[in-house]
C-alpha cells in the first residue's frame, strides 16, 4: 500500500512548487538549464552575502567604538553566518561540478517529447477543466474522506 504524502503546509508548498517546475519546464534540456540556473544565482546571492558580512565584520573591528543601537546583528553572530555559509558555497560548487556531467548528455527529440508525456502525468496542469470538475465532483461526494469540503 502507497504510503499518504504529507499534508503540513512546509510539504504541500514543496509539492506546489514541484509539480509547477515540471510544467513549467518539462523536457530534460530546460531541467537542465533550471537547475543551473539556480545553483548559478544561489552561489551569487550567498556569494554577495559573504562579502557584505565580511565587510561589516571587519569595518567594526575598525570602529569599535559603534554603538550597540547601531549593531543590528552581533559579531558572534555573523561569525557564525560566514561559516556555515562558506560551507554552502563549498556544497554550491560541488553541485556545479556533478551538474556539468549532467549537461555532457545530449537526448535526442523523441526522447525530449517521452519528458513532456511524462511530465503532463506526474503534474497535471491544476487548471484543466476536466481536473476542476473532477476535484469539483470529488468534493462532493459523500463517502469522500475530506467532508470538511462538502459544499
Amino acid at each position: 500500500m502507497a504510503e499518504e504524502p504529507c499534508q503540513c503546509s512546509d510539504c504541500q508548498r514543496f509539492y506546489k512548487q514541484h509539480d509547477r517546475l515540471i510544467r513549467e519546464f518539462p523536457t530534460f534540456k530546460q531541467q537542465q538549464e533550471l537547475n543551473w540556473a539556480s545553483i548559478q544565482s544561489f552561489r551569487t546571492l550567498s556569494t554577495k552575502v559573504i562579502d557584505e558580512l565580511q565587510r561589516e565584520l571587519s569595518e567594526r573591528e575598525s570602529n569599535k567604538d559603534i554603538s550597540l543601537e547601531e549593531k543590528h546583528i552581533s559579531a558572534k553572530e555573523i561569525t557564525e553566518a560566514l561559516d556555515e555559509l562558506e560551507s554552502v558555497n563549498a556544497y554550491l560548487f560541488s553541485i556545479e561540478a556533478l551538474m556539468e556531467r549532467i549537461f555532457d548528455t545530449k537526448i535526442s527529440s523523441n526522447i525530449e517529447l517521452k519528458f513532456k508525456e511524462i511530465a503532463n502525468e506526474l503534474a497535471p496542469d491544476p487548471l484543466n477543466m476536466d481536473r476542476l470538475i473532477l476535484n469539483r465532483l470529488f468534493h462532493q461526494t459523500p463517502d469522500s474522506t475530506d467532508k470538511k469540503n462538502i459544499n
